[in-house]
């Protein structure tokens, strides 16, 4: 099967944990990430596998809603999210590590993959296909910064 990737690496400087607890507060998300419009948690509980959200945001011009779970967490280590539309299978994956030579700053990396039905790249070639792959990069990366902005703010 055909997949494309898109690699976003960010130097946080805060420790793993609040971190990890910016990235993974869905009530906050609204207010800490620029780029989402609208945050709809299907269940309840706190963040953890089969953790369930609707997340509304502009991409490409447009307003897009897609339902997302999460399919691993190990904290504050990594997660993995995922969500399907068009038939493509997309799949986020979030590594954290301490940084710095005290180890209170956080590398983070992100790998937003998709993968399409039966190796058919027609939407998966629009979305991560050359300039969509920018596009895609640069929507991770102002994630990050937003989450680094609001962690650091704090003062981890």
């Amino acid at each position: 099967m055909a997949t494309k990737s898109v690699v976003v690496e960010r130097l946080i400087q805060a420790p793993p944990g609040p971190v990890w607890e910016a990235l993974t507060d869905l009530q906050s998300m609204e207010r800490v990430l620029s780029g989402v419009e609208k945050v709809e948690v299907l269940t309840e509980g706190g963040f953890d596998v089969g953790t369930r959200w609707r997340e509304t945001r502009r991409m490409f011009g447009k307003e897009a809603t897609e339902e997302m779970w999460v399919t691993a967490s190990v904290p504050p280590d990594r997660y993995v999210v995922e969500a399907e539309s068009h038939r493509t299978r997309y799949v986020s994956e979030f590594t954290l590590r301490p940084a710095g030579p005290d180890g209170k700053a956080t590398k983070v990396r992100m790998v937003f993959t998709a993968t399409p039905p039966g190796g058919a790249m027609g939407m998966v070639a629009k979305v991560l296909g050359g300039l969509g792959a920018k596009a895609v990069s640069r929507a991770i990366a102002k994630d990050l910064d937003d989450v680094a902005a609001s962690v650091e703010r704090r003062g981890g």
